[in-house]
């Protein structure tokens, strides 16, 4: 992704001429070259040489870092149903501040850690997703890409202090122990593509980008390894585009699941990450994805033509709902142990952390090192200036 203020095609562009007036800064330009060259070469080799360690590595990473579906399964506000509507605002503060791909998977990561060990209030999850954000921008993105809390801010419309930013991303850093780092999809699918020619995978690539996105949105992809994402993004990708896929027959029964199931969600997508893709930097991956889908519905209905009214059927006689009992419905509310799991420890808020003053509350635990979860007063903001991230997050 192009950065922020980037200069035209020709800002570093020197001709022979100006070369020629300076003779001395042209063996320069030519001795770090290379330099560069010969640096490259030897990462190359050194990569070469330990990639079985490093695979192995990144394996152990992501089975350490995958979220628990089940834990969030109970969270007691925030639902599924909030979960676009943050994906979205994350996808656009991603755009904005021009970060590195592998930034917004980790984010999404650390969001979705993050809830499966602590209760998360609703007024609190756009404020974990620019804590989750901001530290992934810190721990991979060059440091005048990392984002401001007041940039940040303002892209909440205020809701929240500059203070309340500070606090949760250190509480996020504490819950998850200080682990952060975790193999994305994006570096798994840059190691896939490693050695194939540039030329012909830059659409590849920005085409199984696009489709690991639209998994970011649904509930169904959230534990999955990000090694089988990228395959079979990757996958989907060629069948897509037409490009052979020599690895198709080597994929495992759960790679071959996620793809098709993947390939189920790509009817409907958010039109903020729609517009993401539709622009020529990312080779116009979702306008190629929608035109698939409608030469695919084109086929479907040629090789399958409506079937033909059948002879009306003889009506059955009403039975009496009386007559059986009722399936029992699921009861409506919250409790201590849902679906055999216990809720996670809540979101700290109040006065839990002011330990060591002599007026702690009887029968809590000490609480640990980290501060307190800030509590945004709603109140204090004009009802106007909300946008509609934020409204939409809240309107259940």
């Amino acid at each position: 992704m192009a950065y922020r203020n980037q200069p035209c095609d020709t800002y570093f562009v020197e001709t022979q001429d100006s070369y020629s007036q300076r003779p001395q800064d042209y063996i320069k330009m030519m001795g770090r070259r290379k330099e560069e060259a010969m640096v490259n070469e030897l990462s190359r080799q050194a990569s070469e040489t330990y990639m079985d360690d490093i695979v192995d590595h990144m394996r152990q990473m992501e089975d350490d870092t995958l979220p628990d579906v089940a834990s969030i399964d109970i969270q007691q506000e925030i639902q599924w149903f909030m979960r676009p509507y943050l994906i979205d605002f994350l996808i656009e503060a991603h755009a904005a501040f021009q970060l590195l791909p592998e930034t917004l998977f980790l984010a999404v990561n650390l969001l979705d850690r993050y809830c499966s060990r602590r209760v998360v209030y609703k007024r609190h999850y756009q404020l974990v997703g620019c804590a989750a954000l901001l530290i992934a921008a810190k721990y991979g993105d060059k440091k005048e890409r990392v984002p401001m809390i007041r940039e940040l801010k303002s892209m909440c419309c205020s809701l929240y202090d500059e203070e309340m930013f500070t606090q949760m991303e250190w509480h996020v850093l504490n819950t998850l122990d200080w682990v952060i780092g975790h193999s994305t999809v994006d570096t798994w699918l840059q190691l896939a593509l490693k050695d194939e020619p540039e030329f012909e995978n830059v659409e590849v690539e920005h085409m199984a980008l696009y489709l690991a996105e639209i998994a970011l949105y649904h509930k169904d992809f959230v534990s999955k390894k990000p090694s089988v994402m990228a395959r079979a993004s990757l996958a989907l990708a060629r069948g897509i585009l037409g490009r052979p896929d020599d690895i198709m027959d080597s994929h495992d029964h759960e790679v071959s699941r996620v793809l098709l199931d993947l390939s189920q969600k790509l009817d409907r997508p958010s039109q903020v990450l729609f517009r993401k893709h539709a622009t020529p930097h990312t080779s116009h991956v979702s306008k190629i994805v929608d035109h698939f889908l409608r030469q695919q519905e084109a086929i479907n209905r040629r090789n399958n033509p409506p079937t033909p009214p059948c002879e009306p059927a003889v009506q059955k006689p009403t039975i009496n709902a009386n007559m059986f009992p009722g399936t029992p419905q699921k009861p409506y509310g919250a409790s201590n142990v849902v679906n055999g799991y216990m809720t996670p420890p809540i979101t700290p808020e109040g006065e839990y952390f002011m330990s060591g003053n002599g007026n702690e509350i009887k029968g809590y635990h000490q609480a640990p090192r980290c501060p307190v979860t800030p509590t945004p007063q709603v109140n204090h903001y004009p009802q106007q200036h909300y946008q509609p991230y934020q409204h939409d997050m809240n309107m259940h």
